[in-house]
């Protein structure tokens, strides 16, 4: 089934999916330059070399947040881009046939 109804929802599934990408994107880089700037900018003069502790705590969250969510995005921009995950669509259009199915059923039964 190649019409052109298919078509345009393909389409606009995957316009939908690039959307979601790059405002994941856009998050990404407000969100750890924030958190950057107050490391570098704000997070020495606020805390005194006593809270090493703190400090390197600090560090282990600023820095992790972004490599670990930098590895979420690069997952999200492979699944985007490259992959079109092919069995999640047959399984989504599997899925939904079969609730249809179900649906028509129990129409059917009570008429």
């Amino acid at each position: 089934m190649n019409t052109p109804s298919n078509k345009y929802h393909r389409a606009k599934s995957k316009v939908q999916a690039i959307k979601g990408f790059y405002s994941h994107l856009f998050l990404y880089l407000l969100v750890n330059a924030g958190l950057l700037f107050f490391r570098i900018e704000w997070a020495p003069t606020l805390f005194s070399d006593q809270d090493a502790a703190f400090i390197s705590w600090l560090d282990w969250n600023t820095y992790g947040i972004t490599l670990f969510w930098g590895l979420g995005l690069l997952f999200h921009a492979i699944s985007v881009f490259v992959f079109k995950l092919n069995f999640l669509k047959k399984w989504e259009a599997r899925k939904i046939n079969e609730l249809l199915k179900k649906e028509e059923e129990t129409y059917n039964r009570h008429d």
